[in-house]
């Protein structure tokens, strides 16, 4: 169950008996499921690109899919759409922060 407080969810591509989630695509792929919800909706040409609220990562060498709660106040089905597919699927998920990159240092 994900809180109602979380900012955001990882999808992790272990299962709960951890092993790893096959295809090796499948982060992707339900990001390109999701790319068309996003703020302000879909527009022409924004299936080219993920949905900021369902992004595809790499973390610790286990692939992901990060899921902002934004989504499930914008559209609830398609929230409910990644959170069965992790659950369907015995993935783990885990409630967190994804921060951003350090800024480089100057040279």
């Amino acid at each position: 169950m994900v809180s109602p407080s979380s900012k955001e969810v990882f999808i992790q591509g272990i299962t709960q008996e951890g092993k790893t989630f096959r295809p090796s695509d499948w982060a992707e792929r339900l990001a390109g499921v999701m790319s068309s919800f996003r703020p302000g909706g879909a527009k022409p040409g924004s299936h080219l690109s993920y949905s900021p609220w369902c992004i595809p990562t790499t973390l610790n060498g286990v692939k992901c899919v990060v899921v902002n709660s934004d989504l499930r106040d914008y559209e609830p089905m398609a929230w409910d759409f990644v959170i069965n597919f992790a659950r369907d699927n015995n993935l783990q998920v885990v409630e967190a922060c994804l921060l951003p990159d350090p800024p480089l240092p100057k040279p």
